[in-house]
């Protein structure tokens, strides 16, 4: 997903790591799915595969997700699991399910709809043993039709407490296409919003943190954002050198990265209070960075929960 306007190049610092090349490592733009669709999957999956115990998060769905696809996205993490730009991404993509899935689990009992926002391969809907949540995936219809057309193939079958929400995010008023899909807006949802925020404006944040700040009152949101350069250390750096330049080349351009404090005003500004922000090292417990494996935390990106207070008079 991605909007129209300038892109911001992060500063780096030099990637002393291997060099070799990753361009291959994910769909291009011209293929009907989003390219980070799969990439995350990938992550996730590998995690399973070349890492070592503790799990952070454990998806067993998500390599069946890839479809044909999964030996060739597989292979990149299989060969050069130690390389950091590959170690990053699993990092990235398995600290932010698990500090997402947690909050969801620990979530008021009166939330009973979660709406994933740009869902991808996500495969909570079709893994958790729970009944609680009506699940609304919301994506672009050309990755929901992908995504559909991997769960035919591989022989899943989708929850009737799954409802796929088609949004084209730039034309479409997100709350409105809920709503019309069956949300109930009158009672409290949590959110998931992860690994889109850098693909757009911050202005375009703002206006979709603010559709969700109409949600009722004890509503959640999960979501994330990159850091400045200024606020990576060496190894974020060296990551967002070399994963940026992958993205615009597959047509999807990081635009935006935002200290905490930035997307602590922005989510004010939408109506939200921010309950909690952590970094990658601070979003799983300690114990889970006792490794033998590649995976470190960095300082490449920060995770943030939120929620829609009471409103006066309520």
């Amino acid at each position: 997903m991605g909007t129209t306007g300038s892109s911001t190049r992060p500063s780096t610092e030099p990637d002393t790591g291997p060099t070799t090349d990753f361009s291959d490592a994910a769909p291009r733009a011209s293929r009907p799915a989003s390219g980070t669709a799969f990439t995350a999957a990938a992550a996730r999956a590998a995690h399973l595969l070349v890492d070592t115990e503790p799990v952070i998060f454990s998806d067993p769905l998500a390599a069946t997700l890839l479809g044909d696809r999964a030996e060739e996205l597989l292979a990149y993490h299989r060969l050069h699991g130690t390389h950091p730009v590959l170690a990053g991404a699993r990092a990235q993509a398995v600290c932010r399910a698990r500090f997402t899935e947690d909050r969801l689990h620990r979530a008021n009992s009166g939330i009973d709809q979660y709406v994933i926002l740009g869902a991808g391969l996500d495969s909570f809907a079709y893994r958790s043993t729970s009944t609680r949540f009506r699940v609304f995936e919301v994506d672009q219809p050309a990755t929901q039709a992908v995504k559909r057309e991997l769960l035919d193939t591989a022989g899943i079958t989708t929850p009737a407490s799954v409802t796929f929400v088609p949004v084209d995010f730039e034309a479409d008023r997100l709350r409105e296409q809920l709503v019309q899909s069956g949300l109930d807006p009158f009672r409290p949802v949590f959110v998931a919003w992860l690994g889109v925020t850098v693909y757009l404006t911050r202005k375009a944040i703002l206006a979709t943190l603010t559709d969700l700040g109409g949600f009722a009152p004890g509503s959640e949101i999960v979501t994330d954002h990159l850091l400045p350069a200024e606020l990576r250390d060496a190894a974020g750096n060296s990551y967002a050198e070399a994963v940026a330049a992958m993205a615009a080349e597959q047509g999807e351009p990081w635009h935006t990265f935002l200290s905490p404090t930035a997307m602590a005003t922005l989510l004010t500004d939408a109506g939200f209070e921010v309950v909690e922000q952590a970094g990658q090292r601070d979003s799983v417990a300690p114990e889970l960075w006792r490794r033998a494996d590649a995976l470190r935390p960095s300082a490449l990106s920060a995770l943030v929960h939120a929620r829609i207070p009471a409103r006066p008079g309520m």
